[in-house]
């Protein structure tokens, strides 16, 4: 490890922190209805868009309703997604002839997309036409970091209020997420990202003549605006195959550290909305001081086992850190702290090989996944993911002082444990539970998982 190394770090930690007090007032203005300097170029747009969905700001819907309103929505989005990918070789905007995504793919991309998993199963570059993915997983990108964040809103006016018969409006929080938050950011970021080199033409893929002589075409396209609403939206994936190891998603070092930021900015000033919207902001401040705990130690221990090297190649006498799998422009230390960044915020961007790493370097990203990517978490899904640990925490705490356990003046009783242990475990039941379905299928047909992954 070097203090070059550390003061990277600690630039990244110092620049989050400052962004999450003025973000948390802007958003908390913004959900709260209340006029923002963005409203005299934007409150008109955003009347015209309740008028032509037919709804009303001021209608709020029970908690039922919005969940089915969300549910339905991002159903839509699905179905939508999944059908530009079979229809791809026949629409515009398709200048490298990208035939149709198979069924089977176009589903999982679709799925994939529609939950901000963003889990990319294809070459980006050599799968989705520019069509796909502007108005397909561009979109996706914007409309699932914005469900994100209105479910978690939704969650906290649930705390802030004496009464829950009432939680909002879905297309409302919809709306001004997306028009309020995340588009006027990801304008900034793009002409950035452009201004830095990352491509954003409609024009097609480039040939060009090599050094030897030999052809090779340079994938270019739309970059620069998905890579914007990806990291914002901790959405992950990428225009390239490669991510954000890719030169052009990620051309320097100024632009992996705004990367870096934007994946957490978001998710971290949520901590500071919730300590807004119920009244008391230390409560968002210590949400955020365990999330940054975590966060320290986490890449505390990457950075030193990336640094540290291996010492199998260290005793050949070849000294320095891991560098397999990195991008020599990065080092370990942004590799490192990318690596925990991305996975502590549910993000699927990558500038380095998770596989690459040294066995704890490594292990910190599982972790972070492991937990429900809690630590900072997707936008939206970090801080409800982390509130279901605080209910728990303040149960248990109760019981241990022998009284009636509360947390911002509301009792904590049976059906709230409950149903918070319930979402808790809802991951590992999920991935042990088909893990050990796919297991026992494997066993059955007389194959071994164990045997197959050691190559015997």
């Amino acid at each position: 490890m070097t203090v070059n190394g550390w003061i990277q770090i600690l630039v990244f930690c110092a620049i989050v922190a400052a962004l999450v007090k003025p973000l948390g007032w802007y958003m908390t203005r913004v959900f709260n209805g209340e006029r923002t300097f963005l409203s005299p170029v934007l409150r008109p747009v955003e009347s015209v868009l309740y008028k032509l969905s037919g709804t009303s700001e001021r209608e709020e819907q029970h908690w039922l309703t919005y969940a089915l309103a969300m549910l339905t929505f991002n159903l839509l989005g699905f179905v939508v997604l999944y059908a530009l990918q079979r229809f791809q070789t026949v629409l515009p905007y398709n200048p490298m002839g990208m035939s149709a995504v198979a069924p089977d793919l176009a589903f999982n991309t679709a799925a994939s997309f529609m939950t901000n998993t963003n889990w990319q199963n294809y070459g980006g570059e050599s799968t989705m036409s520019y069509l796909v993915q502007m108005a397909g997983l561009t979109v996706q990108n914007f409309v699932s970091a914005a469900t994100g964040i209105a479910i978690a809103v939704v969650l906290i006016r649930g705390f802030s209020r004496a009464s829950a018969k009432s939680i909002g409006n879905f297309w409302a929080d919809m709306t001004r997420a997306i028009l309020y938050v995340l588009l006027p950011l990801c304008v900034v970021l793009t002409l950035f990202y452009v201004a830095r080199g990352v491509p954003q033409t409609l024009s097609a893929y480039i040939d060009a003549t090599t050094l030897e002589g030999t052809k090779q075409t340079i994938a270019v396209g739309p970059v620069a605006s998905q890579l914007a609403i990806k990291m914002l939206g901790t959405n992950g994936g990428g225009f390239f195959n490669a991510n954000s190891a890719h030169p052009f998603e990620n051309p320097d070092a100024l632009v992996n550290l705004i990367q870096m930021v934007t994946i957490f900015a978001i998710g971290a000033a949520m901590t500071n909305v919730f300590g807004r919207m119920v009244g008391d902001q230390r409560q968002g401040w210590a949400i955020l001081g365990a999330m940054g705990f975590i966060f320290m130690v986490g890449v505390a221990v990457a950075y030193w086992a990336e640094a540290s090297g291996n010492p199998l190649v260290h005793a050949l006498g070849i000294d320095g850190g891991n560098m397999e799998g990195k991008e020599v422009r990065f080092g370990t230390a942004m590799s490192a702290l990318f690596a925990v960044v991305t996975t502590a915020a549910s993000c699927g961007a990558v500038n380095a090989m998770h596989s690459s790493f040294m066995p704890l370097g490594g292990l910190i990203p599982l972790i972070n996944m492991e937990l429900g990517e809690i630590v900072i978490g997707g936008v939206g899904a970090g801080l409800y993911g982390m509130l279901l640990f605080v209910v728990l925490t303040m149960f248990v705490a109760g019981l241990m002082v022998g009284r009636t356990p509360e947390y911002l003046g509301k009792k904590i009783e049976a059906k709230e444990v409950k149903m918070a242990i319930l979402a808790i475990l809802c991951l590992p039941l999920a991935i042990l539970g088909f893990t050990a379905a796919a297991v026992e299928r494997l066993s059955q047909e007389g194959k071994s998982p164990i045997a197959d992954a050691m190559g015997l």
